[in-house]
């Protein structure tokens, strides 16, 4: 037999479980242990000390003294004999002289009740003389015969087995109750929920987080005790994170807004909270997010647990009805009539039950225990289906505490919450805390001030290319407080840090004048406005969407550079406009990375006073540019990338433009290229990365051009007009298909940087060397076998590419140039030993003397 410990273990959860347990539930287990106990005491009574003891049945004394003897004197005797080693005996009954009455015949006397014994006078005096009772002549083991029998006949079967169905009852309605605990598809999901359930109960940052909360209601109450009407205009007590609208700029988060000229009101800080529960809360708020998106896309657990409570009181109904009828039958005295008169002798049997009295007692408790268990069960049907359960409203907690946004939930998610507040309200309360996002957010700003103190941000801080100060912040979960005061920071790079809040500590860096925002779309307080409006000069923006533009961007009045560098058009090839840039008055450099199929309308906004357009597309054809024309005051234009075929005619009403950048088009042909003699301005003329074959003779028109990019092409032939353009300084035909240099190279005394890398190059001509203030000349890769000694002319030279050609040695007239260092000699190593001793030490002097200035 099993214990009691045993059976109460099918009931057992773990104690974590508990605060999934309501009042109804645990009284229900506790009733359902008592009648565990109920069974397992009936069922020990039964084993131990259950039986029937049982009598004959005899005719009463009176009937045999008013029967006639027919016999004139009763004489009983009683005969035994045995027969070898048989244990069995017969008795026969003699009367008087009558003959001797077989076994057989005295049964079927008895049966018929037409033959009464009689007894002998001596003893019927006898036994009205002797008060010890009537005897049977029946032996022990034919008694214990009858009662074995008896208990099997004669009780009812209630009886017998009364304590087995009151514990397999028990045991269905224990597991109907805690099926849902040990079911797999549940069992997990609740084991995930009780378990953050505890972590967010106990964690620091809810004590933080709520006691802030009743700091700042006790903070509102004192103001209203004081006679405060109304908030100073300086403090903002919305709780929407807040947007950018056409009437303010700003995007604050919830709580205060700073004014710089105007006192802060500051919340004492309740609890600190160190660096190792700060990564646990982040952690805790994560594992929050990743259950709620997997428990509320189903209602599994509360269709199991109502499925559950239908069937323990369908188990109750059953139990009830069927257990009432057997009240009755449980009775002390049974008659028994067995069909074994042939072993006995005796038809009927008078029995009584010992274990009557008890097991009534017993039915009748278990029925009021069942009766009690059952009408709880109605009751949590009637708490289930009253409300809906598979929806949870944070209503309450939302207006106790300054977490306005933790949002309602559902489904699993929801029924798990109703639960909980069945054991304790101050479960979700905390839980809540986890669900809201501006209570993570103060969790990431705190331990983002724990983590980027000021020192480690000085480590960061690093000098650019402008030799300006450059500090650069990656995927942090925000702007650390501390970065607002670096006062001499030059640069600021915020890049994928999609909280990032500038606050009115910004007003400290006097020296910010470049800002980057890389996939961050930063939100800034009013008085941070007002500096970045004031102060800042320059601005990259890269983004996904227009829209993550932040837009207090295009209010910024005082910017003079803006970065744009993300996508511009929609899926259908429409233009998402940009805001106005109208507010932009001293904008002068505008960048725009996109996939363009137009120029924006939006920049000629700022056309009149705009002196440099960039636009990279990112292959697709830029088609419409009539634009360009309203930008009168561009000097400098780019237009990379943009699957150009000819050079756009608007650019020819640009009269005041300087430099012109045409790289990695499709432009085959540039005969368009007369056209530039009215652009007389034009210095700067770079086609380089297009599929130009040859150059028109109609360049000379472009008398005051400085520098001709016409790398990475399809030329063959320089034409003599190119060398017409007495104020070259720069060319560079690099990479093309050229076999010869033209001897008429010589007429460009003002060249400076000649660039013919990558070509077919096999002489050069002596004329070259005319150009006596070249400072570089880049010959690499082609097929020159000898380098004339009139190199030694290029007294200016600093940089000679020679890598890549078919040279046996090297002139030793290299000497000869005096600005030419073996750092700005491009060439293979076995050439440059070709070189006298000499010659190679007045080319190694830079060696030294950069390791001098750097001591």
């Amino acid at each position: 037999m099993f214990t009691l410990a045993e059976v109460a273990s099918l009931s057992d959860i773990q104690p974590t479980y508990r605060i999934l347990k309501p009042w109804w539930d645990v009284f229900m287990d506790y009733l359902a242990v008592v009648m565990l106990m109920v069974a397992i005491f009936a069922g020990t009574m039964q084993l131990t000390k259950d039986q029937v003891v049982c009598l004959p049945v005899l005719h009463s004394t009176v009937n045999s003294k008013v029967q006639p003897d027919t016999s004139g004197k009763a004489d009983f005797t009683t005969v035994e004999t045995t027969t070898g080693q048989e244990e069995s005996s017969a008795r026969t009954v003699s009367l008087g002289s009558a003959p001797t009455v077989t076994p057989d015949i005295l049964l079927s006397r008895a049966t018929s009740s037409q033959y009464q014994p009689t007894e002998s006078g001596q003893e019927l005096k006898k036994e009205q003389k002797d008060s010890s009772g009537r005897k049977t002549n029946l032996d022990f083991q034919q008694y214990v015969f009858i009662n074995q029998m008896c208990y099997h006949l004669a009780l009812p079967w209630y009886s017998k087995y009364f304590p087995y169905l009151v514990l397999i009852h028990t045991i269905i309605l224990i597991v109907s109750s805690n099926f849902w605990f040990k079911y797999p598809k549940t069992c997990s999901k609740i084991e995930h929920f009780v378990s953050i359930l505890g972590k967010c109960f106990e964690s620091p940052w809810t004590t933080k987080a709520l006691s802030e909360t009743a700091c700042e209601d006790s903070e509102e109450n004192k103001q209203r005790l004081t006679g405060a009407q109304s908030l100073p205009k300086y403090v903002s007590t919305s709780s929407d994170e807040g947007s950018p609208s056409a009437s303010t700029p700003m995007i604050t988060k919830s709580g205060f807004k700073f004014s710089a000229d105007k006192p802060m009101i500051e919340i004492p800080s309740v609890t600190i909270l160190d660096k190792k529960d700060g990564e646990q809360a982040k952690a805790l708020f994560e594992k929050v997010r990743k259950f709620r998106a997997h428990v509320e896309d189903s209602d599994l657990i509360y269709k199991l647990y109502v499925g559950q409570t239908v069937i323990k009181t369908v188990k109750f109904i059953f139990i009830l009805c069927y257990t009432a009828n057997f009240v009755n039958t449980i009775s002390f005295e049974h008659i028994c009539s067995p069909k074994v008169e042939h072993l006995i002798g005796y038809t009927r049997f008078e029995c009584t039950h010992n274990m009557a009295y008890m097991l009534k007692k017993l039915l009748i408790s278990y029925i009021s225990l069942i009766c009690v268990y059952g009408f709880i069960c109605l009751y949590t049907l009637f708490w289930l289906f009253r409300i809906p359960l598979k929806e949870y409203s944070f209503e309450k907690v939302r207006e106790e505490s300054s977490f306005s946004d933790i949002p309602d939930v559902k489904n699993d998610f929801a029924f798990l919450l109703h639960m909980v507040d069945q054991y304790d309200q101050l479960y979700s309360k905390r839980f809540g805390v986890f669900l809201s996002e501006v209570s993570e957010n103060k969790l990431r700003g705190i331990s983002l001030n724990h983590e980027w103190t000021y020192e480690k941000l000085r480590q960061h801080v690093s000098r650019n290319a402008q030799d300006k100060q450059e500090l650069h912040l990656f995927m942090l979960s925000g702007v650390p407080d501390a970065v607002f005061d670096l006062t001499d920071l030059d640069v600021l790079k915020l890049e994928l840090i999609p909280e990032a809040k500038i606050t009115a500590k910004i007003s400290q860096m006097t020296n910010l004048q470049e800002l980057h925002l890389y996939h961050c779309p930063a939100k800034v307080e009013q008085t941070a406005f007002s500096f970045l409006r004031d102060h800042l000069r320059c601005l990259h923006v890269k983004f996904t969407d227009v829209a993550e533009i932040p837009a207090w961007v295009y209010l910024l009045k005082t910017l003079r550079e803006l970065y744009l560098i993300g996508n511009l058009n929609s899926e259908n090839n429409k233009m998402i406009g940009l805001e106005s840039l109208r507010e932009l008055r001293h904008l002068k450099i505008l960048h725009v990375k996109s996939n363009l199929t137009k120029i924006p309308p939006n920049i000629t906004d700022v056309a009149p006073h705009l002196t440099k357009l960039v636009i990279h597309n990112d292959g697709t054809k830029l088609v419409v540019l009539n634009s360009l024309k309203k930008m009168t005051n561009v000097a400098e234009l780019e237009l990379q990338n943009c699957e150009l075929e000819r050079i756009p005619h608007a650019i020819f009403s640009l009269s005041n433009l300087q430099e012109l950048d045409l790289k990695s088009n499709s432009i085959r042909t540039i005969e368009e290229i007369i056209s530039f003699q009215h652009l007389k301005r034009l210095t700067c003329l770079k086609l380089w990365h297009n599929k130009i074959v040859s150059i028109p003779s109609s360049i000379t028109h472009i008398k005051n051009l400085e520098s001709l990019y016409l790398s990475n092409n399809k030329l063959e032939t320089l034409p003599a007009a190119v060398f017409s353009l007495q104020k070259l300084r720069c060319l560079d035909v690099s990479y093309n298909s050229i076999a010869v240099i033209p001897v008429e190279i010589g007429l460009l005394q003002n060249l400076q940087h000649f660039h013919i890398t990558g070509n077919k190059v096999d002489v050069l001509p002596k004329q070259l060397f005319k150009c006596v203030k070249l400072r570089t000349l880049s010959l690499g890769q082609n097929c020159i076998t000898s380098i004339p000694d009139k190199v030694s002319q290029l007294l200016q030279l600093t940089y000679l590419e020679l890598k890549g050609n078919c040279l046996d040695r090297l002139p030793a007239m290299l000497g000869q140039c005096q600005l030419l260092r073996k750092s700005g000699l491009i060439v293979e190593d076995h050439l440059f030993d070709t070189l006298p001793s000499e010659v190679k030490e007045v080319l190694n002097q830079d060696t030294s003397i950069p390791f001098a200035n750097g001591i």
